[in-house]
């Protein structure tokens, strides 16, 4: 099962990154935490992403498209960073997760969703060919 583990930001995360050193020991924390899911075979891919301020947002209203220009309002609906995972279950996931390092100055929030696998869509396909009898 793969498993995305957003980072939600904060509003310190959206001040962007300054190398003190409280963040660089929290980044030496993340970093091992990283090599364990590393040599566990759990971590796929990972990333910090810059604050929003420097991000663009695409709205799209059918064949219309509007950029619009971060920052973008209410910090803890945005994204600071992530992991992809593959794990047996969600409670793997959930393990790993409160195994890891805070990964803000303050409070902070973990997220995990599942991603869709090709199996889900034969899954709807077969459920929708079925009612469709």
């Amino acid at each position: 099962m793969r498993v995305m583990v957003f980072v939600k930001a904060t509003e310190d995360s959206e001040k962007g990154f300054r190398p003190t050193p409280e963040a660089m020991h929290a980044m030496e924390e993340m970093g091992k935490f990283n090599d364990e899911l590393r040599k566990a075979g759990i971590l796929l891919a990972a990333d910090g992403l810059k604050p929003s301020s420097l991000g663009k947002r695409i709205a799209f209203d059918g064949p219309r498209r509007a950029v619009i220009d971060g920052p973008f309002a209410e910090a803890r609906e945005l994204v600071a960073g992530f992991w992809l995972w593959e794990v047996k279950d969600m409670d793997e996931a959930v393990a790993w997760v409160k195994r890891c390092p805070n990964p803000m100055p303050g409070p902070s929030v973990i997220e995990i969703r599942p991603l869709y696998e090709m199996a889900d869509w034969q899954q709807e396909s077969d459920a929708a060919g079925r009612g469709n009898s």
